[in-house]
């Protein structure tokens, strides 16, 4: 459900393997059942750079993009879980 060859996820998560707000994040929509692609940082140049072009030269994780275009970055559950239609 939550890799990068799911192409039916609307949702695409910027993450790395060693954030702690990235496997928070990633559980929420697990634990909802929302799909998402995740692409790691630390595996794809590509995915790092854009994480930089939208966070002002930081590489800053989670960075999340939805289907509207919205751009949340280190969300709390609570906006999160608000943006992808969740109820806590």
């Amino acid at each position: 459900m939550n890799n990068a060859e799911n192409k039916d996820a609307q949702i695409i998560m910027y993450t790395t393997s060693w954030c702690s707000d990235c496997h928070r994040a990633k559980y929420l929509l697990d634990e909802y059942g929302v799909t998402y692609v995740n692409i790691d940082v630390d595996e794809n140049p590509e995915g790092l750079a854009f994480v930089k072009q939208m966070n002002g030269g930081n590489r800053v994780v989670p960075t999340i993009v939805f289907p509207d275009s919205t751009i949340l970055v280190e969300p709390s559950n609570a906006l999160l879980a608000e943006k992808a239609g969740i109820e806590l």
